[in-house]
């Protein structure tokens, strides 16, 4: 009997500086999580912007994961200047260059995506959107970021979020209200065009979105689902969700 093929999926890398040389990095949760919670192949894809082929990526992967980062959007993507002059390190424009034009070909190619924190904030991006370049400076918004201690503290439950009741999460979960962490200082500000908000904070800030008209899995969520993933059921139900989705189209 053939073995059961395992979906590959597609995971963009960030450019950090490692001493004195740039590396493409992928953290090493959002590997795991696709390879433990969506049982899928993690491929990790360079930050090589429009040097990189997307026809190519598009034949090798059955999806793609939009992984989070220390790192900002840039503003000019969004049609805005930077907001405070020391924002300009936490910029990674190679990201931006390889992930934003990937978003829509996927798309277009019928293939799942799933975005996470920064990965949702540049899929509102690639659809028309903007973003709050510090959310915790908009006086009608609480802090986001993460809370000062260590990774249990950090990563730990947040706040809720209400989920809209005609969405995706809705369905999955079976519930109105579910806990989440935070640890974004970026934030959705307009949304984007075709997209729906699939869950708010308390404070009326987008925690998710879906692509309205795409023919597969197309969802983000501002919150670290891979965290822990195996240990918290509603986290894991996204990322199988989403291995399932890529499953389909092998």
């Amino acid at each position: 009997m053939a073995k059961h093929k395992r979906p590959i999926i597609g995971i963009p890398a960030c450019i950090k500086q490692i001493g004195e040389h740039p590396f493409h990095a992928v953290g090493s949760k959002y590997i795991d999580a696709v390879a433990n919670a969506a049982d899928c192949v993690p491929v990790l894809l360079p930050a090589l912007g429009d040097k990189q082929d997307i026809a190519a990526i598009l034949a090798l992967v059955d999806g793609i994961l939009l992984t989070g980062s220390p790192s900002n959007v840039d503003p000019k993507r969004f049609g805005k200047e930077l907001v405070r002059p020391e924002l300009a390190e936490y910029l990674d424009t190679a990201r931006d260059a390889t992930t934003l034009p990937l978003i829509e070909a996927v798309i277009k190619a019928n293939k799942p995506i799933l975005g996470i924190c920064r990965g949702f904030q540049e899929m509102n991006v690639a659809f028309g959107g903007t973003l709050y370049q510090s959310v915790h400076q908009e006086a009608h918004l609480t802090d986001h970021r993460a809370r000062e201690g260590d990774l249990e503290l950090q990563y730990g439950p947040a706040h809720m979020i209400k989920l809209a009741p005609d969405g995706h999460l809705h369905e999955l979960f079976g519930k109105n209200v579910i806990t989440v962490n935070s640890i974004h200082g970026q934030g959705i500000d307009r949304l984007g065009d075709g997209l729906f908000a699939e869950a708010t904070a308390p404070d009326g800030l987008i925690e998710a979105i879906r692509v309205l008209d795409a023919k597969n899995f197309a969802l983000a969520v501002q919150w670290h689902p891979e965290w822990k993933v195996l240990e918290n059921a509603q986290y894991k139900a996204i990322f199988e969700a989403f291995g399932d989705a890529a499953r389909a189209t092998i």
